[in-house]
């Protein structure tokens, strides 16, 4: 058999197409392997394969490669052909679908899964022998529609819009089985739209006429794959609300958020028009069993989920119910609670899983569904629940103190793990855990799901240090580099969150299959998901392990600073000077005042050029903690501790490794240190216009390479919608690439990407991109309209457009006009945590707005407690709130 590719695709010289599919012939997939199309003609490109007899169904798409010789794969993943049908051979015209384009958005699960139902079936006339098929996609179009198509030709109806020939869904596809051999061609075609229920014709896509070619061998069928229906695609918005699990409260839950609620949450969005929730990372963080393990984006590991979030009672179920009657007590006195008691919940929680996991006596293995959830996940599962039985056999999360094990063997897991061993039973109690954390999560997005609601998760950027999955794979990880962020408005000493960073060139070894695998058991729960700091697939913001704050890092990858550069400027390259802490009797005076002698005498030494070093024993700021911890915590110490700190951040460059020398880059806001401040004006100019080279001129092609490495090959592994946390020190290419790969950007009112203002609108908005107010990281509206009175101002005039003096507290009437901006946003999603929803109301916004924040990105140690103050239940009560913000979702065009 015969295939010819016809591809629409204008190019240039230099460019080039492939098609690469699931045949030999195609490249089986394989991108190094696809078959070269040959340029044609000014509108097409074409290439011609012979094909053996194919059982499977032809799947394929199409690649670009550009003049640099980067390759880019269109987004198309459901073009497929039944070959059986097609023995004489096939023309195939087709359209290039760029990943790009809006409408691919429609494709994902949110939508095919939630939003966008069947339609009514379409009655259309069958041809005994057809010609040609014609192929579009309408994502758009509503279940009382239909797509339609209408030509020049007496077989396609010679335009007459009484009689369109009706195309009917199949897949993803809108297609008509058309038989053009007696016609005369080329014809011109174009598609419409028919409202099914009064059978009429009501509008014509736009743009120019298609035409459909001469076919000279006549024994061929044609199938014309035409993208897109030319209709409006960004019509469709939606409205949803933010809130980590552990936040919510019903009367069922147990003094925390639980996978139950969800559905309760779920009944109250429905009733509000909202359409999607959207939650925090709900991985397993028990690390301690304490407070600390609240940071959400801690985990132990990227595939469990968190025991904390589990309701006993159902675990419990109808047979074991009473023992869950004996806790009612503690039940309303922790429910009753403002904030989460995670230590007292988790303990609780903890123990009582393990006497229902006694009285279960193992039987749960025997449920089919189970069986189905251990062969799907055991990848997983079982180094977990290992790493599990040995972080409660030695008390700490911690492997590198393990008495044994604390490398990963996998036959040791296996033994482990196996029915005859003694340790059986222990490791088993962590898959009866997870497997019912599954049943609860997998129940409560069923329900969502029905009530017309999409869930949306968080993939952190990193993962714990002493967790399951460093321990199992610390290959795929730098163990010696801790993620983190630099200075901004909010933490001036910038973010160190501790994780190590991902050794991504490790992880492309296998084409990113722990990603892959990520992305599938989320899958199993969400139906879009936020990369949280999409930036780090760019580049990530690197501590070195032996380094506290953030200030001390810098950008991996990044393209250094040659030494050879510093001379080319008229620079005398001092080593000592640029690259070690620049201390000297004022800077430690100005520091310490006080306490500079106890410095001098305790930390320093005198060195040969006039200043001091830091003595061997601290002249990190890791020894430096490890040093104070041993000390009296006290106002004195703790401004001891950071003066040392800022002393050994004050350099100006920090040597790449293994460089020899060679290699350089400049520390974060250099201009502020004290060094910098010691040098001479022409040295200050010099450096700073390097400085501005090295992070505003020379990374940007260099980072985009690195990101088009990871993202385009992961967002291809998942059909959930992906949206990108795109906040920080942005790098020019960041939009382009998120742009160009369909990627949801995040867009914050406070937190604006054009560094020439002070605040975003949200008319602004793009529409493949989430608006909102914001988000879990900062204050609330109304906790914000108090930090700073100058910017409230501000913002009351040239955002609100309100004259006069700004209201000192965020009034109702303030916080809905906020929230009205954001609605009427053209952004696809408008998205609010729920604390700001209830700010528009007098009785039901909580008294005090700083007790509503969720996080505080500047303090590492932050106890994430918040919890809503009135409980769902209560609040789907409150029919006219409900009502009020139902209307204003509907009035803007997101019900």
């Amino acid at each position: 058999m015969k295939i010819e590719f016809f591809l629409r695709f204008k190019t240039v010289v230099g460019q080039s197409l492939f098609v690469s599919g699931n045949h030999l012939k195609l490249g089986e997939n394989k991108v190094a392997d696809a078959f070269p199309l040959t340029y044609l003609n000014h509108e097409f490109w074409y290439g011609a394969v012979e094909i053996d007899s194919f059982a499977t169904p032809l799947q394929y798409h199409y690649i670009f490669q550009n003049e640099q010789g980067e390759l880019v794969k269109e987004g198309e993943k459901s073009r497929v052909i039944d070959l059986k049908k097609a023995a004489a051979g096939l023309v195939i015209v087709d359209s290039w679908n760029d990943e790009s384009f809006y409408e691919n958005a429609f494709y994902t699960a949110p939508f095919e899964q939630v939003f966008f139902k069947e339609g009514k079936k379409v009655k259309q006339k069958k041809e005994d022998v057809f010609t040609h098929a014609f192929k579009v996609k309408a994502p758009l179009v509503s279940s009382n529609e239909a797509v339609c198509l209408l030509g020049s030709a007496p077989a396609l109806g010679e335009w007459d819009i009484a009689s369109p020939i009706l195309l009917q869904k199949k897949g993803d596809w809108w297609t008509a089985e058309v038989n053009l051999s007696n016609e005369m061609l080329p014809a011109t075609y174009k598609y419409g739209i028919v409202n099914l229920e009064t059978n009429k014709f009501t509008s014509f896509e736009t743009g120019d006429n298609r035409t459909v070619f001469n076919d000279e061998l006549p024994d061929k069928k044609t199938i014309i794959h035409d993208a897109f229906i030319r209709m409006p695609n960004t019509t469709w918005k939606g409205a949803g609300i933010a809130i980590p699990v552990f936040s919510l409260r019903t009367e069922n839950s147990f003094g925390i958020g639980e996978f139950s609620d969800i559905k309760c949450l779920a009944d109250w969005a429905k009733e509000t028009g909202l359409k999607l929730i959207q939650l925090l990372p709900i991985n397993d963080t028990s690390a301690t069993f304490t407070w600390k393990d609240s940071y959400p984006y801690a985990a132990i590991s990227a595939f469990a989920l968190h025991p904390v979030y589990i309701n006993l009672a159902k675990v419990a179920g109808k047979k074991y119910s009473q023992i869950i009657k004996s806790l009612v007590k503690k039940q309303k006195q922790l429910n009753a609670l403002p904030e989460v008691d995670y230590d007292q919940v988790i303990s609780f929680k903890m123990s009582l899983l393990r006497e229902l996991y006694e009285m279960d006596g193992g039987a749960f293995m025997q449920q089919s569904d189970y069986k189905i959830f251990y062969e799907d996940n055991k990848n997983w599962l079982v180094p977990y629940a290992a790493f599990c039985f040995y972080r409660d056999k030695f008390g700490t999360a911690d492997f590198s103190q393990w008495k044994t094990s604390s490398e990963y063997n996998e036959e040791e897991v296996k033994r482990l793990s196996s029915s005859k061993n003694k340790s059986f039973k222990q490791i088993v109690f962590f898959y009866f855990v997870q497997y019912h954390l599954h049943l609860q999560l997998k129940e409560a997005v069923e329900y969502a799901h029905k009530k017309g609601l999409a869930i949306k998760g968080d993939i952190p950027i990193g993962i714990y240090r002493y967790g399951a999955d460093a321990w199992t794979a610390p290959q795929l990880y730098n163990m010696n580099l801790q993620a983190g962020a630099p200075p901004d408005d909010f933490a001036v000493k910038g973010q160190n969150w501790g994780f190590p960073t991902y050794n991504w060139q490790k992880m492309e070894e296998d084409n990113f299959e722990w990603w892959k695998s990520r992305f599938h058991q989320m899958s199993n729960y969400f139906d879009a998901f936020r990369i949280d700091h999409i930036l780090g697939f760019f580049r990530i913001w690197s501590v070195p392990i032996d380094s506290v704050e953030g200030i001390m890092g810098r950008f991996i990858p990044a393209v250094a600073v040659a030494v050879y550069e510093f001379d080319e400027r008229g620079l005398l390259f001092d080593y000592d000077r640029y690259c070690k802490p620049f201390i000297i009797d004022a800077i430690l005076y100005q520091t310490f005042d006080g306490q500079t002698q106890v410095v001098k005498e305790s930390f320093l030494e005198v060195n040969d050029k006039g200043g001091y070093d830091l003595r061997e024993e601290f002249n990190t700021q890791r020894k430096i903690e490890t040093y104070f911890s041993l000390q009296e915590n006290n106002e004195e110490t703790a401004k001891l501790k950071q003066g040392l700190f800022d002393l050994i951040s004050n350099v100006l460059l920090f040597e790449e490794d293994a460089s020899d020398g060679h290699k350089f880059h400049f520390r974060f806001s250099m201009e502020t240190t004290a060094s910098f401040q010691y040098l001479d004006e022409g040295t200050k100019y010099k450096l700073k216009d390097l400085y501005i080279d090295y992070f505003y001129r020379r990374q940007d092609i260099f980072w985009k390479g690195e990101a088009m490495k990871k993202l385009p090959a992961l967002k291809e592994a998942t059909n959930m919608l992906v949206c990108g946390e795109d906040l920080g020190m942005v790098p020019h290419t960041v939009p382009d690439v998120m742009k160009a790969l369909g990627i949801l950007s995040l867009e914050v009112q406070r937190m604006p990407k054009d560094p020439t203002i002070e605040f975003f609108h949200p008319r602004n908005g793009p529409y493949l991109s989430v608006v909102t107010p914001s988000t879990h990281d900062m204050s609330t509206v109304r906790g914000w309209w108090e930090e700073d009175r100058e910017k409230t101002q501000k913002f009351y005039n040239q955002i609100l457009g309100e004259s006069g003096t700004a209201p000192y507290f965020c009034e109702p009437w303030v916080a809905r006009a906020i929230v009205l901006q954001h609605l009427y946003s053209p952004a696809m999603w408008s998205i609010f945590q729920l604390q700001d929803i209830l700010g528009m109301s007098e009785t039901l916004r909580r008294d005090d707005p700083a007790k509503e924040r969720i996080n505080e990105p500047s303090n590492p140690t932050h106890y994430w407690n918040y919890r809503m103050h009135i409980s769902l239940e209560d609040l789907i009560m409150k029919t006219d709130f409900n009502n009020e913000l139902k209307d204003y979702i509907r009035n803007s065009g997101r019900a």
